[in-house]
């Protein structure tokens, strides 16, 4: 990481979002607008210079938003990085000073914090990260920037919104190369790849395993690729079950090949039995999709590399699946054999 990305993430989070995170609590007779006093059990930090600089009365210790962490929790440079980073857009608790009036200007909302970040475009971090790291096509990171579903977020991370039925953004997913988590203060509904009104609803825990799937299927026709975010609150099954509720719905439940994916596909198959929808599994043949995917990229470059030569496929007017991902007629399909022919 460079020294501006160091400094972008310097200027975004605040020593006090720290503070909050880790239990501290404001003793506000003890501070001022200019020195404000944290306390945990006997802990005391002083946060100054606007909630950029910090200081321990008790010791000699003091410094910026990186060194509190280090402080604090005794680790080194690049996991204070790491843990600085799952902060960006954390929103602390204000102070109420006496005399203040409650007009204050509030922080910028959920909506205001994405439009502010940019869509990921060819060759920046986030870009390289999806399309290097994830082996995601640019076809397909294409479809999703036009459809305004991902922005970049900090050190090269992905944002992946969650909207609810009307379209508006209730918060997103964040996947780097160093850190993973949800906005803060946002709420999990669900991440959503294709045409709204479709068919067949395939569900994944993770936006990224999301697009892998329609990579894998090639966008299949009528499909909308979804994630909850590895969550599966209220507002994500209330979603969930109005669109399942459709005429002639298939619920296919792709979420990951392990115990919390099982579980999570029981729950899919009694969503679909009470509104009446089909329903199938789909597992896939590695631990994800994203992991499934990336396999597959690493087959065929080795091929490449062997001189192995590529069959072309036919031009096709529409696009659709290079192979198939599972077998219609198997109610548990997605073993290895269903999803991958290479």
């Amino acid at each position: 990481m460079n020294r501006r990305e160091i400094e972008d993430l310097r200027s975004q989070v605040r020593c006090a979002a720290v503070l909050e995170q880790a239990g501290f609590a404001v003793d506000l007779k003890g501070s001022t607008r200019r020195a404000v006093k944290f306390r945990r059990n006997g802990e005391i930090i002083i946060v100054t210079h606007e909630g950029c600089g910090w200081f321990d009365p008790l010791t000699d210790a003091k410094g910026d938003v990186f060194t509190l962490v280090e402080h604090l929790d005794h680790v080194g440079f690049v996991e204070c990085i790491a843990r600085i980073a799952e902060l960006v857009g954390f929103k602390t608790m204000e102070p109420e000073w006496p005399g203040q009036k409650h007009h204050r200007k509030s922080e910028g909302s959920l909506g205001d914090r994405w439009r502010e970040r940019r869509r990921p475009c060819l060759g920046s971090a986030t870009w390289n990260y999806l399309h290097d790291e994830r082996c995601l096509p640019a076809r397909l990171l294409q479809v999703a920037i036009k459809g305004d579903i991902l922005r970049e977020g900090p050190l090269g991370s992905m944002w992946a919104a969650h909207t609810d039925n009307g379209g508006t953004v209730t918060g997103w997913e964040a996947r780097g190369p160093q850190y993973r988590g949800f906005a803060s203060g946002g709420a999990k509904v669900l991440f959503r790849l294709g045409p709204e009104v479709s068919s067949r609803l395939a569900v994944t825990e993770a936006a990224i395993d999301a697009m892998s799937l329609a990579a894998i299927e090639g966008s299949r026709e009528g499909t909308l690729y979804l994630s909850t975010g590895g969550g599966w609150s209220p507002s994500t099954e209330e979603a969930l079950r109005e669109a399942a509720a459709r005429p002639g719905v298939q619920l296919v439940a792709a979420t990951d090949a392990n115990a919390q994916g099982d579980l999570y596909a029981e729950r899919l198959r009694a969503l679909a039995e009470t509104v009446g929808c089909d329903w199938m599994r789909l597992r896939p043949p590695m631990e994800d999709w994203n992991e499934t995917l990336k396999q597959r990229e690493k087959r065929r470059r080795e091929r490449r590399e062997k001189g192995v030569p590529h069959a072309r496929r036919p031009h096709q007017g529409r696009l659709r699946p290079a192979e198939p991902a599972l077998d219609t007629g198997d109610r548990d399909a997605g073993g290895p054999e269903d999803v991958m022919k290479d």
